[in-house]
């Protein structure tokens, strides 16, 4: 290797060296941006060496934390919360709620299971089921071997391209959009 190429290869180790570090330092400013303030006080702590530092710093951050969630300039959810939020809103065009899928499982977030209260065929022989949490699907395409009733039980999983498609009983898929 002459001279030259070891120089090129030094320089562009150390390039590439300086773009992994800013793509670390990005990727952790991210993160921070992504928490809430009064939260991300709290996280910030646990970098605290000194026992006494990190026990005043918990304290006071833990306070703040509380103070912000009683003003409501925090929401504090758990799993179970999440959950039935996101069933409330499955099918439905909503991205601000895609903070709320961060704690569930890809199950969770891409299928839903039901129970049909109601169904009713339009003058084409499409289906609009009502779920028991009062959801309403209407069928778009597919074809079902016997008709929907209350009691039947749905599967509604996520397809391509923002479509949805609907089990009922087992039969075989239809392709449906949630109305409400």
């Amino acid at each position: 290797m002459t001279k030259n190429n070891t120089r090129l290869a030094a320089a562009t180790l150390a390039v590439l060296a300086a773009a992994g570090t800013a793509g670390v330092a990005w990727a952790k400013d991210a993160e921070s941006q992504r928490q809430a303030t009064a939260f991300r006080a709290v996280l910030d702590c646990r970098g605290l060496a000194d026992n006494t530092a990190r026990l005043a710093c918990f304290d006071a951050a833990t306070a703040k934390m509380g103070e912000a969630e009683t003003r409501g300039d925090i929401v504090v959810i758990d799993r179970a919360q999440a959950s039935a939020a996101h069933r409330e809103a499955f099918g439905l065009h909503v991205p601000s709620l895609g903070f709320v899928v961060r704690a569930l499982k890809p199950e969770e977030v891409d299928s839903l299971d039901g129970v049909v209260r109601a169904a009713r065929a339009d003058i084409n022989g499409h289906w609009t089921l009502i779920l028991e949490d009062g959801a309403r699907w209407r069928q778009i395409s597919g074809d079902l071997m016997r008709a929907p009733r209350a009691g039947s039980k749905v599967r509604i999983h996520k397809g391509s391209l923002g479509s949805f498609l609907m089990n009922v009983d087992g039969q075989t898929t239809i392709k449906v959009h949630r109305d409400e």
